[in-house]
């Protein structure tokens, strides 16, 4: 099954400054060969259901592997079997109707 997630994970315990943590993250993603999109909130995933949330897994792995000792994940899961979508498509179908 495909699944479009969007994934905000967010570091506890390491500071103010998440930049360095975001960019970890963004290096398992790369990583992955998944489709991808770093947003300012969250960043835009998407691919086959297991592929995806190993890449999620991983994400926590990894920080925690840097020290991180708490991570806040919010995640937001979007399945579709009646077409093929992308996050673009659907990015681009708003910009269309947008004046």
């Amino acid at each position: 099954m495909k699944v479009s997630v969007d994934l905000c994970l967010v570091p506890l315990g390491v500071g103010v400054s998440l930049a360095p943590y975001v960019a970890m993250c963004q290096e398992v993603i790369e990583s992955s060969g998944l489709e991808h999109q770093l947003g300012p909130d969250g960043t835009a995933i998407e691919g086959d259901w297991d592929a995806v949330f190993a890449c999620v897994k991983a994400c926590h792995v990894r920080l925690h592997a840097e020290g991180v000792p708490r991570l806040h994940a919010s995640l937001r899961v979007n399945t579709r079997i009646d077409r093929v979508q992308s996050f673009r498509d659907k990015v681009e179908s708003v910009r269309r109707l947008a004046p």
